[in-house]
C-alpha cells in the first residue's frame, strides 16, 4: 500500500465501522426467545421508512463570485429508533457534482415540541476537487469526512422541513416526505 492511500483507506475502513455499528445493532432475542417467522432482514426493514428530501435553497454567510446555486437530493432510511443512514446527491457552492453518504440520529419532540426536531449525521463526503479541494477539511483526492447538525419541523406525519447548517460557510433548506 503507498503511502498516498493509507489515509483514504483509513477513512474508509473508519466509515464502514461507523455505519455498521449505527445501523445494525438490533436488540435481538436469543435462539431459544427468537420468535418464528420473518428473518433478520425483514424484521429490521419492517422498523422503520424511506424519507425522501429536496433542498432547493441555500444562503452563504460571505459573498464570493465564485458561488453557484446550490441544490440537494436525497434519500435516508429512517428506523424506528431514530437512527438513520443516507445518500444525497448535490451540486456543491462550486458547480461541482457532489455526493453525501452518511448515518446519524433524529431527536423528535425537541424541548418538549412535538413538531420539532433535531438531527445529527456524519459520514463521507466526495465533490470538492481541483481548485475548491481545500474549501472542505482534510479533503484527500476528493474525500473528506463531512457532518451536519439541522433542525426542522414536522408539519404532519409525512412532511417536513429542516434547516442544514453547513458549517462556517452557509445554511440549506430541506422539504421531506416520509414514505410510511
Amino acid at each position: 500500500m503507498s503511502p498516498q492511500s493509507r489515509p483514504f483507506g483509513a477513512i474508509f475502513l473508519s466509515l464502514s465501522v461507523a455505519t455498521s455499528a449505527a445501523l445494525l445493532p438490533l436488540q435481538t432475542a436469543t435462539a431459544a426467545e427468537a420468535p418464528a417467522g420473518p428473518g433478520l432482514v425483514e424484521r429490521t426493514m419492517g422498523q422503520g421508512f424511506w424519507r425522501l428530501a429536496a433542498s432547493p435553497f441555500s444562503a452563504h454567510y460571505r459573498y464570493s463570485a465564485e458561488h453557484r446555486y446550490v441544490w440537494a437530493v436525497g434519500a435516508e432510511w429512517q428506523r424506528n429508533d431514530d437512527w438513520l443512514g443516507g445518500a444525497s446527491f448535490f451540486s456543491n457552492s462550486f458547480g461541482q457534482p457532489s455526493a453525501y453518504i452518511y448515518v446519524g440520529k433524529r431527536y423528535p419532540a425537541m424541548f418538549g415540541v412535538p413538531e420539532l426536531f433535531g438531527q445529527l449525521s456524519g459520514g463521507m463526503l466526495y465533490g470538492y476537487v481541483g481548485q475548491y479541494k481545500n474549501k472542505v477539511p482534510l479533503n484527500y483526492n476528493g474525500f473528506s469526512p463531512g457532518a451536519l447538525a439541522s433542525m426542522g419541523w414536522q408539519f404532519n406525519k409525512n412532511t417536513s422541513a429542516a434547516v442544514h447548517l453547513l458549517g462556517d460557510a452557509g445554511f440549506m433548506v430541506q422539504l421531506s416526505y416520509d414514505l410510511r
